[in-house]
């Protein structure tokens, strides 16, 4: 009897560790299954984005942050067809479309370049203002990182005109010019060079109307971007979940708080420029 007790329960031990291992191994396979077609769609939207040889990888711009959007509550409904789902209260872009939309900015970049155009690089927000700067400088771009000045655009002569008289001023210093006036007549130059710098500094060299501007925050550059379509100025901007997009001749759909994310668009429009001097 006891024999025979034995003897069922080696069956059932075996019969259960038959069966644990026939669904460890089933577990197996599906998730092999799973990895596999993984894999294989990450292949081809890299097949896809790399057509258009600027490198944009979606595992690179989930990485630096660009799908991260807004709260739910700030959401520009006509954001929604940019947006694939919500986390933690915040609206995910879907970074497919980021690639195209990116794609289709850098082809008109590196276009506008290669005929010589000009494009004025916008980024008045703080934590972004530095790195608006210095790609604008390596780039040999026109920039604004403070306060947009009215007029820019729709009184343009007015604002070239000073922007002249500020250059001229530049050369007066670097020439050694200011040593021959008195010294209050010097110090109220200096202070003048200093505050018009501010100001015209990044437009300097901006001899005529720029047939495209970059912003990075357009509800930040309202006035910026109310300008350019009131001049017919194309615009290229990144759009966050609380902006309108249609409002942009060509949208990028990111965060544009995240420093990553801001710097990723930039660098990859630095590559664009660079690809056709």
């Amino acid at each position: 009897m006891v024999e025979e007790t034995k003897t069922k329960t080696k069956i059932n031990t075996d019969t259960e560790t038959e069966e644990k291992t026939e669904i460890e191994t089933k577990v197996k396979k599906v998730k092999k299954t799973v990895e596999k077609e993984k894999k294989e769609e990450e292949k081809i939207d890299e097949e896809k984005i790399k057509k258009g040889n600027f490198g944009i990888r979606i595992d690179e711009m989930t990485e630096k942050g660009l799908h991260l959007g807004h709260q739910t509550a700030k959401l520009n409904p006509k954001m929604s067809v940019y947006i694939v789902g919500i986390r933690n209260t915040i609206h995910i872009i879907n970074l497919e479309k980021t690639a195209v939309c990116l794609e289709k900015a850098l082809k008109f970049i590196s276009e506008l370049t290669k005929e010589k155009g000009t494009m004025l690089m916008v980024g008045t927000k703080a934590p972004l203002k530095k790195l608006i700067q210095e790609t604008a400088i390596r780039c040999n771009l026109p920039y604004i990182v403070e306060r947009w000045l009215g007029g820019i655009f729709t009184n343009f002569k007015v604002v070239s005109e000073r922007t002249k008289y500020y250059g001229d001023l530049v050369d007066q210093k670097q020439k050694g010019e200011f040593e021959k006036f008195i010294k209050k007549e010097k110090i109220r130059k200096e202070k003048q060079l200093v505050k018009m710098g501010k100001k015209f500094e990044g437009i300097k060299n901006l001899e005529k109307m720029p047939e495209a501007i970059f912003i990075c925050d357009i509800n930040k550059d309202k006035l910026a971007l109310k300008e350019a379509k009131m001049k017919g100025v194309k615009v290229v901007a990144i759009v966050d979940t609380n902006v309108n997009p249609s409002l942009v001749d060509f949208p990028i759909p990111a965060s544009d708080d995240s420093i990553l994310s801001v710097k990723y668009i930039l660098d990859k429009i630095e590559e664009a420029i660079k690809i056709e001097n």
